[in-house]
């Protein structure tokens, strides 16, 4: 059975509000919630057998609109969801229905989403199970971005991590770009910490890939860190931090006593 008359005229609305500008956040959440519904209630959420070829397209369109909506509302969990949901459609009913512009998209989305929770051997897993050559994944910019990613983490090259941002395929990568910056920027700091007792701002804001002091100044206030506008310099001991002293004189004494027992046992 076609979908219920609501649900298409919910379908209309809701490619109204995605490609609005900008995007109704808001307006898209609440119309997917009761598209949902009227999918499930349809038959179409998870298809089974042999349901019409336009009640599929309209039921693919709507999960992907989704996808990219969960992105732009930054939640990935609801991401995960519509991307388990379309993977019927790509797999199942991939020979029967026309290819999607939006399938690679978010195929390299579920990639990075992967890159940022460091699940690499998911992410070769996942790389591996696509249908594509060598060459077509060099040649597809959204898979071949994440496969970038991947690399220049494993070789340490973060500053072309950073520069990747601007070079999404698509404005959605930006969101699991900046995730991935957040991490690298944890795993720099807690080095800064271990081989630094003080920085320049300058230089720290190079270190950690700020652009600008205000964002540097925002993450050093969440590390604890103690920061001198005047000298211009960030000092990596946390505030309440206590050093321990370490008791030369006894030590020395100690061991000079011991010393003379081992003589007397001689």
């Amino acid at each position: 059975m076609p979908p219920q008359q609501s649900l298409r005229t919910l379908y209309t609305e809701l490619i109204r509000s995605f490609t609005a500008q900008p995007c109704d956040i808001n307006k898209c959440g609440a119309l997917l919630s009761q598209l949902k519904i009227g999918l499930i209630e349809a038959g179409l959420l998870l298809p089974q057998g042999e349901p019409n070829l336009n009640d599929l397209l309209v039921a693919r369109d709507i999960l992907e609109i989704g996808a990219f909506w969960s992105i732009r509302a930054r939640d990935v969990p609801s991401f995960d969801r519509y991307f388990s949901q379309l993977q019927t459609f790509y797999t199942d009913y991939g020979s029967v229905l026309p290819p999607s512009k939006r399938e690679y998209p978010i195929r390299g989305l579920n990639l990075i989403r992967l890159l940022t929770q460091n699940r690499i051997a998911e992410f070769h897993t996942t790389l591996e199970s696509l249908p594509l050559s060598a060459d077509a994944i060099a040649e597809n910019p959204f898979i071949s971005h994440p496969v970038n990613l991947e690399r220049w983490l494993m070789e340490g090259s973060y500053s072309k991590v950073w520069n990747a941002r601007e070079e999404a395929p698509a404005e959605e990568y930006k969101f699991f770009v900046d995730s991935l910056m957040g991490t690298i920027r944890n795993e720099i700091a807690s080095c800064g910490e271990a081989a630094y007792e003080s920085l320049p701002l300058k230089d720290a804001a190079t270190l950690l890939f700020f652009p600008n002091r205000s964002d540097l100044l925002r993450f050093a206030d969440e590390r604890g860190w103690q920061v001198n506008l005047t000298s211009g310099t960030i000092s990596f001991t946390k505030k309440g931090e206590e050093k321990v002293e370490i008791p030369k004189q006894k030590l020395i004494s100690a061991s000079l006593a011991y010393a003379r027992e081992l003589e007397q046992i001689v």
